[in-house]
């Protein structure tokens, strides 16, 4: 599966990026290698709490998966975007 992560608007930190690989680890095992995902966060409103939004999306897989999220932090923004993508991962499978 290949990976790529892009941060709109700011700089990603090391943290933040460890923490996205090691989340999205898992999923190479369920996806095809030739598999793509890209992680876009971005920074949606300054000045309110939750203005950290992560887009995952999935293309390799028969059809594209996408899920988008707005928390407090981007790693927990990150979390329960994946959390959507498994879940759709699985209705796909099911239906099979």
């Amino acid at each position: 599966m290949k990976l790529s992560i892009q941060a709109v608007n700011f700089d990603i930190a090391n943290r933040l990026s460890e923490h996205i690989e090691k989340k999205t680890k898992r999923f190479s095992k369920l996806l095809p290698e030739s598999a793509e995902m890209e992680v876009k966060m971005t920074l949606v409103k300054p000045e309110t709490n939750l203005n950290k939004e992560a887009q995952i999306s999935v293309r390799g897989v028969g059809s594209e998966l996408f899920a988008k999220k707005v928390c407090d932090t981007f790693e927990q923004s990150v979390d329960d975007t994946l959390e959507a993508i498994e879940r759709q991962l699985e209705r796909i499978k099911t239906n099979k």
